[in-house]
């Protein structure tokens, strides 16, 4: 299922740093490391979801973040730049980015914020995820910096 439109906030883009995805139970206190990432701004990404079910912490590797999130830091986000509008006009994006991948056998662990969405990919699979999305027309934003400079 290739891109809804050929819109370039549509293009991707791959954050090279590790990123951490840690699961707590509902109950489970939230670490105090946890807390003071959120507020802090470490390592600039940094996501915490909350349901009946379960606490998702989602962010980005940085030096000095807690043993338990760095062992955990084997994903990588394939971003799309964005920013994405809230209309009729543009649906469907998530399922047209994550189809490939599902086709390819690459898991995700996607998040969406107000502007954009992000696949999180496991780092061993990030060449297949490429190949798959390149393969569905989907565009890298490495590939635009490259043809602008010939």
């Amino acid at each position: 299922m290739p891109p809804p439109s050929n819109n370039p906030a549509l293009h991707l883009r791959v954050i090279s740093e590790p990123f951490f995805v840690v699961q707590l139970e509902v109950g489970e206190e939230i670490p105090q490391s946890v807390l003071r990432d959120l507020t802090s701004g470490c390592g600039g990404f940094f996501s915490v979801t909350r349901t009946e079910e379960e606490i998702s912490v989602v962010g980005k590797s940085y030096k000095g973040m807690p043993k338990f999130h760095e062992e955990r830091s084997t994903w990588v986000a394939i971003k799309i730049i964005g920013p994405l509008e809230h209309s009729t006009s543009l649906t469907g994006v998530l399922a047209s980015l994550t189809a490939p991948l599902k086709v390819a056998k690459v898991p995700v662990f996607a998040l969406s914020t107000w502007k954009t969405d992000y696949v999180l990919v496991p780092t061993k699979k990030l060449q297949e995820a490429i190949r798959a999305l390149r393969g569905d027309d989907w565009v890298f934003e490495q590939e635009l910096i490259v043809k602008s400079r010939l």
